[in-house]
Order: C-alpha cells, then sequence, then structure tokens
C-alpha cells in the first residue's frame, strides 16, 4: 500500500513501471486506449481546465490506486489499473474537480483491494474517502434475488449521490468505460450489463441532463443487445450521408447567411441522431429508416437568449413551418434542465430540416447537465449545495430519494425508480396555471397525485379542458386538469396502482392501501376490547389505555387496537395492562365438551334470556346445536391464534385466525361473525391445520433439507406443492400440523435458520 510523503520523482518512476508512451486525445466517443495514461499527463489534463489544481493531491492518488492494484487485470488481459485511469479521463473531458478526478483513481480500491476507509480518510481526507465508499458497491447479499440485489446497490448509490452529486458522475463514467469495453465480458454477463445500463444508467443520465452521456450508453447497449439491427441502422445512416454531405453542408451555410443577413451572429452545424434514437423511434411509430424524415438535426447557437427569438422569428418568416412540431423549452425548461426552442421548417432545396435554437451556456447544459456547473471553483460552496440552488435535475433526485421510504421491499424500490427514469415530458396546467410536469402516457390519476397526496387520495372525478372525463383518461400536453374530490374518500381504491403511470402515484396509492387496511385491523380490535370492558364492568378510557402503552410494548393507542385486530395480543392482556388486578373469568369455550362444537359453546354459555349468544355477548341467529364445524381452507388455525367463526347457512363454521385476509369478505355482515374461544385439553394433544410458505435456494437436498427441519421438531406435513421462481429460487406451499402457535413458531425459526431458505411466511387463508 502507497504511504503519502514520496518526492514526485519516486511517484512518476512508480508510475513509469505500469505506463507506457501516453496516447493522442480522442473524443469521448472513440474506443479506449490501448496504452495506459502517465502521472503528468493526467495532472496537464486537469491543469488544461484548472490551473489551481492540487497536483500533489493527484499524484499521491494516482500511485496509491496503481499499487493499491498492483498486478489485478481486466477481462482484457489490461492491468486493472487502465480502468480507474479511464474513468478518470473521463471525467477531465466533463472538465471535473480535483476530489472527484481522485475519487475516480480510487473508487475501486475499498471494494476490490486491501484499502479501507479510514485508510482513504488518512491519505486523502474525509471527502474523497465518503465519495469512494459511496462507490462501493454492497457485499454479503446472498440468498436474494438478482433484482433484489440490483435494486440495493441502486438505493445504496443514490442515497450517496444525496449526500453529494459527484457519486453519480463518477459511477456514469465508470459505467461508460465498462461498456466501451464490453466485449471482452463473458457474453451471459455482456447482456445483463448492458440491459442494466439501458434500464438504469442511460436513462438516469438523461434525467440529470447529460445526454452526450446518455446516447453513447445508450448505442453502446443496443450494439450488445441487438448486433444485427444495430449493423442494419449504421449501414442505412453511413449511406444516407454520403449521399447527403454536400446538402448538409449547403442547409448550415444558408442558415448561417440568413441570420448574417439579419446582423446575427450564429454557430450553425448538422448532426445526425443516434443509431438507438432511430430504432425507437421506428419501432415506437412502427415505421421503416426511409419514412423518417429528421435523422438530421441542426443546431443554432446564438449568443444570447434575445438573439434565440430573434432568430426563431426568421426562420419562421423565411420557411414555411411544420404544423405541431415547434416546442418552447425556454420557456418551459424539461425537468433535468434541458432549455432550447425546437421547430422544423421545409427548409433549402425543399427539404424538411429540424432546427434547435439555443445559447453557448443552453448548449453545454443540454449535453453535459449537472456536469455543466464548474464543481472545481474554491467560491461556489459544496457541490451538491450549488445543485439545490440551481439546478432541477437535481430536485428530481431528491424526490427519487423520498420515494425510498414509502417502498416496501427492494424491488419495489427499484420498480418506482425505472418508472421515474423512463419518460418524456408532457406539461398540462391546474385551474390556477400552476404547471405540472408529467411523464408521457400519464393519466388524471398521476395529475392528482402531482400535484397533492391527499388530493390523489380523495379525488372521484375530473374536468379536462372544462369536460367531465374518465379519471384514467391520458393527459396532452397544454391540458387544463380539474381534480373533483371528496371527503367522504379517504383511501383510493387499490385497482389504481395499476393504472398510475409515475412511480410517486403508485407508491402514494399503495401506502394509502396499507394504511387503510391496518385502520380495519384497528376498528376490529377496538370493538374487540370495548365489547371484553362492557361484558367484564370495567371502565375504558383512552386516556387510562395510553398509561398502559410501555407494558404493551406498543407506540400508539392506534397500534394496540391494530395488534388486538391481527390477533397478535389478546383483549384480555389489555384489560391487565390498564388493570393489574384483573383476572380473565371463565367461559364456556370451544371445546369445552367432548365433541362439541363453537355454535353448541356458544348456545350454552348464553343466559337463558338471551338464546344464541356467545362468550363475548355477540348476538347471533340460525344457529343450532347440529351445525358442522370446519377449520379455513387455506391455513387453517392453531391453539394460540385469536380466532373467529364465521357463520354459513345450510355449510356450518369455519374457524379464522382474527388475521386472516379472507375475513374481509365478512366485513358488511356482522350477523354471521362468532367469538369463540380455544379449550385445548393439555394432558390430550392434538394436531391442528397450518401452512406455510418456503422460499429456498434451488439446489440439490433443499427440499430434504426442509422436511427433515419439520420431522425434527415434531411437526406433520400434510401436502406441498412446488413452483419455481426463477432458475435460482423454489417456492414452497407446505400443509402442516402442529400443536399449538408456539409448536409453529419453532419449527419456522428453525427453517429460517438454514442457509438454504431465503425466506418463511405464514399463510393465512
Amino acid at each position: 500500500m502507497v504511504v503519502p510523503g514520496h518526492t514526485s520523482q519516486q511517484m512518476q518512476a512508480a508510475a513509469d513501471q505500469a505506463a507506457v508512451a501516453p496516447a493522442a486525445e480522442r473524443p469521448r466517443t472513440q474506443k479506449p486506449r490501448s496504452r495506459m495514461m502517465r502521472q503528468y499527463d493526467l495532472v496537464e489534463r486537469v491543469r488544461s481546465y484548472n490551473p489551481d489544481t492540487n497536483e500533489d493531491l493527484l499524484n499521491r492518488a494516482y500511485v496509491y490506486a496503481m499499487k493499491a492494484h498492483g498486478s489485478q487485470t481486466r477481462a482484457s488481459g489490461d492491468p486493472y489499473f487502465t480502468h480507474p485511469l479511464e474513468v478518470a479521463a473521463i471525467l477531465t473531458d466533463l472538465k471535473l474537480d480535483d476530489a472527484t478526478i481522485v475519487a475516480a483513481l480510487l473508487h475501486d480500491t475499498i471494494e476490490d483491494t486491501e484499502a479501507t476507509r479510514a485508510e482513504i480518510d488518512r491519505f486523502f481526507g474525509p471527502e474523497i474517502g465518503a465519495l469512494v465508499e459511496g462507490l462501493t458497491k454492497l457485499k454479503r447479499l446472498e440468498l436474494v434475488s438478482r433484482e433484489a440485489k440490483q435494486a440495493e446497490n441502486l438505493r445504496k448509490l443514490l442515497l450517496a449521490i444525496a449526500d453529494d452529486v459527484r457519486v453519480l458522475l463518477v459511477k456514469l463514467a465508470d459505467r461508460l468505460h465498462n461498456m466501451r469495453t464490453l466485449e471482452f465480458v463473458p457474453e451471459a454477463s455482456r447482456r445483463r450489463i448492458a440491459e442494466e445500463t439501458l434500464d438504469i444508467y442511460a436513462p438516469l443520465a438523461g434525467r440529470m441532463g447529460m445526454q452526450e452521456m446518455r446516447e453513447e450508453l445508450e448505442d453502446l447497449s443496443f450494439r450488445t443487445l441487438d448486433p444485427q439491427a444495430y449493423g442494419v441502422v449504421m449501414q442505412r445512416l453511413d449511406a444516407l450521408a454520403d449521399r447527403n454531405r454536400n446538402l448538409i453542408g449547403e442547409i448550415e451555410s444558408q442558415l448561417a447567411r440568413k441570420f448574417r443577413d439579419h446582423g446575427l451572429t450564429a454557430r450553425v452545424f448538422g448532426r445526425r441522431k443516434r443509431p438507438f434514437s432511430i430504432w425507437t423511434k421506428m419501432e415506437r411509430k412502427s415505421i421503416g429508416f426511409e419514412q423518417l424524415s429528421d435523422i438530421f438535426g441542426f443546431r443554432v447557437i446564438m449568443p444570447d437568449l434575445e438573439s434565440c427569438y430573434r432568430a426563431l422569428g426568421i426562420v419562421h418568416t423565411t420557411w414555411p413551418v411544420v404544423p405541431g412540431r415547434f416546442k418552447d423549452y425556454i420557456s418551459t425548461p424539461k425537468q433535468n434542465d434541458y432549455r432550447s426552442i425546437h421547430t422544423t421548417v421545409i427548409g433549402p432545396g425543399k427539404q424538411r430540416v429540424e432546427l434547435q435554437i439555443r445559447t453557448e451556456d443552453m448548449d453545454q447544459i443540454a449535453e453535459l447537465g449537472i456536469a455543466a456547473h464548474a464543481f472545481y471553483k474554491d467560491d461556489i460552496g459544496s457541490p451538491t449545495e450549488l445543485l439545490k440552488r440551481e439546478s432541477n435535475a437535481f430536485a428530481w433526485l431528491r424526490h427519487t430519494i423520498g420515494i425510498l421510504s414509502e417502498s416496501a421491499n427492494p424491488e419495489e424500490f427499484l420498480e418506482h425508480t425505472k418508472l421515474e427514469l423512463f419518460h418524456d415530458q408532457v406539461f398540462c396546467f391546474t385551474p390556477k396555471g400552476k404547471l405540472i410536469a408529467l411523464p408521457r402516457h400519464a393519466n388524471v390519476i398521476d395529475f392528482a397525485y402531482a400535484v397533492h397526496t391527499d388530493v390523489g387520495n380523495s379525488a372521484v372525478g375530473c374536468k379536462i379542458n372544462g369536460k367531465f372525463a374518465a379519471l384514467s383518461s391520458e393527459l396532452q400536453n397544454g391540458d387544463e386538469v380539474e381534480v373533483l374530490t371528496s371527503d367522504a374518500q379517504s383511501a383510493p381504491p387499490s385497482a389504481w396502482e395499476t393504472l398510475a403511470i409515475t412511480g410517486k402515484a403508485r407508491a402514494a396509492i399503495r401506502r394509502a392501501t396499507r394504511t387503510a387496511v391496518r385502520d380495519q385491523y384497528a376498528g376490529l380490535g377496538r370493538r374487540i376490547v370495548e365489547r371484553l370492558f362492557e361484558r367484564t364492568k370495567l371502565e375504558y378510557a383512552d386516556d387510562k389505555l395510553k398509561g398502559a402503552l410501555p407494558r404493551l410494548a406498543r407506540a400508539s393507542i392506534e397500534d394496540v387496537m391494530a395488534a388486538v385486530g391481527r390477533g397478535e395480543i389478546k383483549a384480555s392482556d389489555v384489560a391487565r395492562a390498564m388493570y393489574p388486578d384483573y383476572k380473565e373469568e371463565r367461559v364456556v369455550r370451544y371445546g369445552a365438551k367432548k365433541g362439541a362444537t363453537p355454535a353448541a359453546a356458544a348456545k350454552s354459555a348464553a343466559p337463558a334470556s338471551e338464546p344464541h349468544r356467545g362468550p363475548f355477548a355477540i348476538p347471533i341467529s340460525g344457529l343450532n346445536s347440529g351445525l358442522p364445524v370446519k377449520f379455513a381452507p387455506n391455513g387453517g388455525a392453531v391453539p394460540g391464534d385469536r380466532i373467529v367463526g364465521i357463520v354459513t347457512p345450510g355449510e356450518g363454521i369455519t374457524i379464522y385466525p382474527i388475521q386472516s385476509p379472507a375475513l374481509k369478505d365478512f366485513e358488511d355482515e356482522p350477523e354471521r361473525w362468532l367469538d369463540v374461544r380455544w379449550d385445548v385439553d393439555e394432558t390430550s394433544p392434538q394436531r391442528f391445520p397450518a401452512r406455510i410458505r418456503v422460499e429456498n435456494v434451488n439446489e440439490p437436498g433443499s427440499l430434504a433439507q426442509v422436511a427433515t427441519v419439520i420431522a425434527e421438531h415434531d411437526g406433520n406435513i400434510d401436502n406441498i406443492s412446488m413452483s419455481r421462481r426463477s432458475p435460482d429460487f423454489t417456492e414452497l406451499t407446505i400443509d402442516l400440523e402442529v400443536y399449538d402457535l408456539k409448536h409453529l413458531s419453532a419449527i419456522i425459526n428453525q427453517l429460517r435458520a438454514k442457509t438454504i431458505v431465503a425466506r418463511v411466511d405464514r399463510v393465512n387463508g
């Protein structure tokens, strides 16, 4: 490991052992260098845009990283150190500060060498140490799906970006160089990496306004995922460029001359669209290459904002405008800070000409996005604070971070993030004129949640441009949307989740649905508690229960009621917490007599003046002692569960655990509910049905290990079914027979301790 303090001559000598002759400058779209860049080359690249660069810091980082990676090699056979060096070179093209360049040199040291965060902090300072740690992937993520591992690493990356946006710039440069050298990676890994790049990193670069990097990442992914289509598009593009080479120059000169005639100085140049952009447009519109009319576009770079609109007037008064092809992103910028005027005219030679008119600053931001900000200046404060003040793109990132707390699991977070990454924009307005930017294909539900979560949750109808419309109506640019709400609706229908397009709307709907379910449990729990207190002549008050919360290990009264409703604690436990001297009285319970049914037990326990009343005095009707009793078909119930009987005329009584989701089907029929209790004879133990779901690693002998655990703990397997979730995991649904809840919990805990088991859950039908 490198110890700082070497002389510059010593460090250069060490670098020269691994470095060869410097390569010529290259554009970012060119293939990577075949020779390693020397130490002084890197310093010169940084000094070319930042004369105040800390050369000693760059030199120390260069040598430290080179020695840390030592003899490690890449899949291409090149020294591994060529990779961080190329990442640093990409970032010098973006003109980034010293700390970012150093982080690029060190970004794989913690993950792939013996270097530690503490050592990085000691040698290079905590700022650089935090950047490097933010770029270090999570490890030890065994027994989870590839999607979950991908999501957790993306979650960690986004959290690190929220602290320091330079983490994102290094990560994108890292991915760009990996994509440029993807040909050396095994084919199976190539496809996975290219898909991940197209799914996450390319759109992430686009949302941060880094259009040039996004386009190169997309093209490199496209070339890997569909090389035949890529080759066809490139062949057509090259042939078209050969045919139109003179025409492009002619259009450039005519446009520039027209602006000069009106006293404007403009820089005009043509460029062709990238292969992936062309291919996606052909796919989206189901058209052939020959039908594309905007393969070549022209940039018009003006000296100031006023000149942009003067240039637009000259173009529109000189050539016919193509209807529907005008967009002003200067007055209404995109969320990634993109600003430009787009228009299409029938220009010189009767050719359709697509123009983008912008200033030099706008052009820099359009290509480099957040990287266009001068991070190396000393008077700007932290780069992240700078972007919070000046960048709408960073506001989107902070919004995405907010989804972290609303996602129930890693896969859900990944889904939300992908939804946020993939879209062009539609601009709509509230009746008061507030502008709402939404993804293409968004509907009124997405609009409502973009206005406010409460508006979305209480939405019952809408008007689009003054006319009543469905909430699922797709919105178009310029629509004025009025969302109609009702206080009677506090939670949205769960089906809205499948209709929503934006991650924000889906997360809010999912969260509201979970809250509604919790409220249902809390309402049921409160009824159970109040009935117990009424029967036992005890006084119940929320204030008194509030003082007993610590004894119940719950944070709020609603938490207690929901726990009672789910069967996690008993109503008698609540009474005992409020009244320590409370003793639960003996009542006739299910099974008090051999062969007795709950209905019979309830009937025998009721006073003569109130026939057919159960132990909690719940009125019932239409019962007789001959009703058959059975357990819930999907999951059963075991002693220790809080149970409920549901009466089905002509069929009998079905016993459900109180946490069973199936009970929701009977919420509007309270006359069918019967409270029953267990009264198991401990001297004659018997087994009861339960169902568990086991997700285990798909390897030889895994089923035998699961069965062995159950057998060793005296459980009996009644039935088992298997389904293949993925090539790596199998889902087992097992019907067990156990003695009670304690017995079932012990089996579940022992299964969870097995290394081949990823997850175990009890199933309640």
